[in-house]
């Protein structure tokens, strides 16, 4: 308990210091999700429109003795745009952004901080998210889009492999898109793109997290046959009345071309030794390495209340009073024979364990090693609630509801850590915890802006919590019972700027499964500060 006071004062000091500084709060209508608007806006595709040039503050009269004050900074507005027509419809727009983390994590049983170094807990920083954006338009038809970044940059992995230097990250496009507008009701656009299905949170913001940051289990095959969440393709996108839609055709990314899982030998378990060997299937799918089918996604919502913006895919998490939004959504992802498995009377002997591991991924395709093709087929329904309470207080409440039905082979269950502070034999080291899988997921999340007056006119206060809840097949006990997955968060974001600046302070009793039959809680403090132009 001692060791957790140090990450609890350092996050004293720094909101302390946030609360003293000179920054004015922007008015309401300029804290969502970060959209110039390409044309005027209409009834039935509003886009938030560029904030006026702000006055040039008054000069005191010339011979006056009176002391100017200090001019106050000015709402962020629009942002770094540079208007090449005189009405805004031709324009370059950047947005820049910086997720910075400090965090005290205890460990996963098992866990390396360096080679052949055990670790049980530390303080570590990280560089969660460094972004930049540019939004291109010559013409009212035409938009192109540009996301560049690095992601999850720790001393221990520069968010490539462990063990390895953790320096110089790569710097690696997350999108690049052409879009072409059909008519008011319809977008299309390709290229490397966000144009998600599945759910809200599959295709929201990373800069207005209602709470600290995604679950992550909403973007159930990020980085095994997409890149970072996203897919190379095509893709429409628009609104007719209230129903927004989006729909899209991706390539899917080839995945375990190294590794255990690049020849049919890793989807089973050795005995024996020398000519005794023999090879067990798991009957436990994997991604399939000889993936090569299309990726069909889709996703619609009606808007019931207020309509949001939908210029480039980044759903808000968190309108803090801006906003009357009630939305219900469904979506779907489907990846014909992404997975492979062998059941459990598969066995190949010595003779074809060697054959397949000289083969490589080529010995997938041969019959005798009882390999089972299985379709990746996901589905989800969602509920976003967001309204100010009162106006004259500045209060507001935000809610989201997701349920998740997830069907990627036999009892398949994958480990992700986010930023993972550590690694070891296994992918439950570190900070890892159960992330997707064959089986049922429920998401909550719920958030409320306290008033304006509570913390001075220069910080606003915005506690949440959080819940997930998973059930997969393939974590079970001795006994054969499945295991549930309970993740909670509680924490609170502090607002200096809106979402343009601002520190989220975020608790989590992170469940270890390194026994699924004796499952512990670890405790995680984490402070995030957030700042974008």
């Amino acid at each position: 308990m001692r060791k957790t006071c140090y990450p609890l004062a350092f996050s004293a000091l720094l909101l302390a210091t946030a609360a003293s500084a000179q920054v004015q709060p922007p008015p309401a209508g300029n804290q969502p999700a970060p959209a110039p608007a390409p044309t005027p806006p209409s009834s039935t595709n509003p886009v938030p429109s560029a904030a006026p040039t702000p006055s040039a503050p008054v000069s005191p009269s010339v011979g006056s003795a009176a002391t100017p004050t200090p001019t106050e900074s000015v709402p962020y507005g629009a942002g770094m745009k540079v208007n090449i027509s005189a009405d805004g419809s031709k324009y370059l727009r950047f947005i820049s952004w910086h997720q910075v983390w400090s965090r005290y994590s205890e460990n996963n049983s098992g866990t390396l901080r360096a080679p052949g170094k055990p670790q049980d807990s530390q303080v570590d920083f990280v560089l969660r998210r460094s972004r930049f954006i540019i939004l291109s338009q010559l013409n009212p038809r035409f938009l192109v889009y540009t996301h560049f970044g690095i992601n999850n940059q720790t001393a221990v992995s520069g968010g490539v492999n462990p063990a390895v230097d953790g320096k110089k990250p790569q710097l690696f496009i997350h999108e690049a898109v052409v879009e072409y507008k059909v008519n008011k009701y319809m977008n299309v656009g390709a290229g490397m793109h966000y144009q998600n299905g599945l759910s809200r949170m599959t295709r929201a913001s990373t800069l207005n997290f209602l709470t600290m940051d995604a679950p992550i289990t909403n973007w159930p095959v990020i980085e095994a046959i997409d890149q970072f969440a996203r897919g190379i393709g095509v893709y429409a996108k628009g609104r007719v009345s209230k129903l927004d839609y989006a729909f899209s055709v991706n390539e899917p990314f080839l995945t375990n071309q190294t590794g255990g899982f690049s020849t049919p030998v890793g989807l089973g378990q050795t005995t024996g030794t020398g000519a005794a060997r023999v090879n067990t299937g798991t009957n436990t799918a994997q991604y399939n390495p000889q993936g090569t089918k299309k990726i069909y996604q889709g996703y619609v919502s009606w808007e019931f209340l207020d309509q949001e913006s939908n210029l480039i895919p980044f759903n808000v998490g968190t309108y803090l009073g801006t906003k009357r939004v009630f939305n219900l959504g469904g979506g779907f992802f489907y990846n014909r024979d992404g997975m492979v498995s062998r059941p459990g009377g598969s066995t190949l002997n010595a003779t074809a364990i060697d054959a397949a591991l000289g083969g490589g991924i080529g010995s997938y395709s041969n019959p005798n090693n009882g390999t089972r093709l299985h379709d990746i087929g996901l589905w989800s329904l969602d509920a976003f609630f967001d309204t100010p309470i009162n106006k004259e207080t500045g209060t507001a409440f935000t809610a989201y509801a997701v349920y998740y039905n997830y069907d990627m082979g036999p009892n398949h269950t994958r480990f992700i850590g986010l930023s993972n502070p550590g690694y070891g034999t296994d992918a439950r080291r570190g900070n890892a915890v159960p992330h997707s899988g064959t089986g049922h997921i429920g998401f909550v999340e719920a958030g409320y802006l306290l008033p304006k007056t509570l913390l001075g006119p220069k910080l606003r206060m915005q506690p949440y919590a959080s819940h997930l809840l998973a059930r997969y097949e393939g974590l079970r006990t001795t006994g054969g019972d499945i295991k549930n997955v309970n993740i909670f968060d509680i924490g609170s974001n502090f607002y200096i700027d809106g979402h343009n600046a601002k520190f989220t302070l975020n608790y989590r009793p992170r469940p270890d499964f390194t026994d699924v039959n004796n499952v512990k809680y670890r405790s995680e403090i984490t402070l995030q500060t957030q700042v974008f132009l």
